[in-house]
């Protein structure tokens, strides 16, 4: 009988070792569980969009510019100076028209002229008053003074008095071979000749007179 309990508790002290290693290795994966945490995946870097830049269009500087026309205080001859090679096209045709129809071909004393026109100026022989980008005969404003060599409107340009513009409109056309004669400001009998000689060629209404139409077309605005 006491042979059977020592066996037993030897069996009992043998076993207890394995027993405690089975219980050891159930804790130690929960352990090794919660310490080892899943890792996340890497982040995945987006590559940035590429943006284009962008190309500037270029503007048209002065989509009304007209070839040949240059902006100078004297002359400029147009593009070409054959005049078979270039017509101006007439966009004013009327307003040299209107331009008479608001002519004042009367006599007043200088007190009404005063009192309907602002700008009224001594030129050569005449005095002139100012209207709508047109210089007129102020007649009866000095029965002293009323020598014209033309009796109607003269467009001007630049705030430039009547015989400014005659020399600039003259020089313009000497330098295209119309007008021979000396530039002596006057708008007489050979520079209107050439004037109409000149505005015939060009396409222009050939009146023989200084309008806008001729000046931009010799380039003087």
């Amino acid at each position: 009988m006491r042979k059977t309990f020592l066996s037993v508790i030897w069996v009992v002290v043998a076993a207890m070792p394995t027993l405690n290693a089975q219980q050891a290795s159930p804790n130690q994966n929960t352990t090794t569980q919660q310490t080892s945490k899943p890792k996340a995946p890497p982040a995945r870097a987006f590559s940035q969009p590429r943006v284009q830049p962008t190309q500037a269009t270029p503007a048209n500087n002065n989509p009304g510019q007209k070839k040949g026309i240059a902006n100078k205080s004297g002359y400029a001859e147009p593009a070409g100076n054959d005049p078979r090679n270039k017509k101006t096209t007439n966009d004013n045709r009327n307003s040299y028209a209107e331009a008479m129809r608001r002519y004042q071909h009367e006599r007043h004393d200088h007190d009404w002229w005063k009192q309907h026109y602002v700008i009224i100026v001594l030129v050569g022989g005449g005095y002139y008053y100012q209207d709508s980008g047109y210089w007129y005969p102020a007649w009866g404003y000095d029965p002293n003074y009323e020598r014209y060599d033309y009796d109607g409107p003269i467009y001007t340009y630049g705030n430039l008095l009547p015989d400014q513009v005659i020399v600039n409109v003259q020089n313009a056309l000497k330098a295209l071979g119309y007008y021979a004669r000396d530039v002596n400001s006057s708008l007489g009998v050979n520079t209107r000749n050439a004037l109409t000689a000149y505005q015939q060629d060009y396409g222009l209404d050939p009146t023989g007179v200084v309008d806008e139409a001729t000046v931009r077309a010799l380039g003087l605005i």
